[in-house]
């Protein structure tokens, strides 16, 4: 945490709070740094360095790229984290009305290089989720997968949020906890329907607990079942409604696996220890397969994106459009995707055994048609000839 003396930090940190709580957790990490930093150059806290650069006893430009320098020294901070962190800080200074033009703003920061994003493809996220031993795991990766959601919002449904005999399926994602602030809900497949059904009976069984009574020195092992609460987070085991421990625990877990699997491996620039594959890339691969699919508008609304304000589809063309594209957001149900070929492939055979009796009709209809045609030509030489003898009388 926080400095107590750091009050203009914490003030601004709550007026942040005000509009995402996400995003004040995450300037928090950055202006700890700052703090840190104003001690280490100017040996005070930054409630003071504030009012000398008011006073205009430092220069606020110098102070940046002072700040900048700082980041940079550690040597443990990617471009692009730079460019962020130096960014808050100007944005505190700002919110205590001290002015900082673009123009003469000198902080020189080096350019963030764009890493190439490892592309997820279907064979490799069937082996991440037959990997994944943990139900609750494995059950939010797969609806990570098939609906392209973001790790949070994922992380955000409740028991009372799921519509499970909706046709088809959906699940509500409120607004306090999407990027676009509106609520929306997303489009389940029968496969994820069944892996959610069978996690929640799973998640609310009766399972056996054991403590030791130092009165009996015995272990006592009592049968237990869990209270099932409409409002409990679908991937939280306790009552806490905070999602951050969830994330990491999931993001963990997820990591984990991938070491296990040979395929952990970390990004190459300096200052980052994200891995290649992440949660985020399931939602890459939703909407990468549908823009493929031709259904790029379709795709942004699925994923919760803003989208073209000239696209509209009611929800029953949505629906039908979401059935047509299932299969490819299908990934360990192999029995109903066999089943539904199996019954594609009768149909291509019935159409080709159709398709064989027509050609021999035809060719029976082509040989009828070459007989008369002869038997014509028969009639017609016969003709000629009855004519010449009667012409020879």
């Amino acid at each position: 945490m926080l400095r107590q003396k750091d009050k203009t930090i914490t003030d601004y940190l709550q007026n942040v709070e005000v509009m995402s709580k996400s995003t004040a957790f995450q300037y928090e990490r950055r202006l700890k740094s700052f703090s840190n930093f104003s001690i280490h150059r100017y040996g005070q806290e930054v409630d003071l360095l504030i009012e000398r650069i008011k006073k205009n006893e430092l220069d606020v430009y110098e102070v940046l790229a002072a700040y900048a320098n700082f980041l940079l020294d550690t040597g443990t901070i990617s471009a692009l984290t730079l460019k962020q962190w130096v960014a808050t800080a100007k944005n505190l200074l700002e919110f205590y009305d001290i002015e900082i033009s673009p123009k003469r703003l000198k902080v020189k920061l080096p350019r963030a290089i764009r890493r190439d994003k490892e592309a997820l493809i279907k064979e490799l996220i069937i082996d991440i989720l037959n990997s994944i031993a943990d139900i609750k795991l494995k059950t939010y990766v797969l609806l990570l997968s098939a609906t392209g959601m973001r790790a949070t919002e994922a992380l955000s449904i409740r028991i009372c949020d799921l519509s499970l005999n909706a046709d088809p399926p959906k699940i509500l994602v409120r607004g306090e906890y999407t990027k676009t602030k509106t609520d929306r809900y997303v489009l389940l497949t029968r496969e994820l329907k069944a892996q959610l059904e069978t996690y929640i009976v799973y998640k609310y069984r009766t399972r056996r607990t054991s403590h030791y009574n130092k009165e009996t020195h015995r272990v006592v092992s009592v049968y237990r079942t869990p209270n099932k609460n409409e409002y409990d987070l679908l991937f939280s085991t306790g009552k806490s409604s905070h999602l951050r421990p969830l994330y990491n625990e999931m993001r963990k877990a997820f990591g984990q696996t991938l070491d296990r699997m040979g395929k952990g491996q970390r990004e190459e620039s300096p200052g980052v220890k994200r891995r290649k594959i992440t949660l985020h890339s399931c939602r890459r691969w939703v909407k990468s397969t549908l823009s493929d699919l031709g259904l790029s508008d379709f795709g942004e609304w699925l994923i919760g994106h803003q989208g073209s304000t000239y696209y509209r589809r009611s929800e029953k063309e949505k629906a039908e459009i979401f059935k047509k594209v299932e299969p490819y957001l299908t990934y360990i149900d192999i029995t109903s995707l066999d089943r539904r070929y199996g019954d594609t492939q009768s149909r291509i055979e019935e159409l080709d055994e159709l398709n064989q009796s027509l050609r021999q009709r035809d060719k029976m209809k082509d040989d009828a048609i070459g007989q008369l045609s002869d038997q014509l030509m028969a009639l017609t030489v016969r003709l000629q000839e009855v004519e010449k003898k009667q012409r020879g009388y």
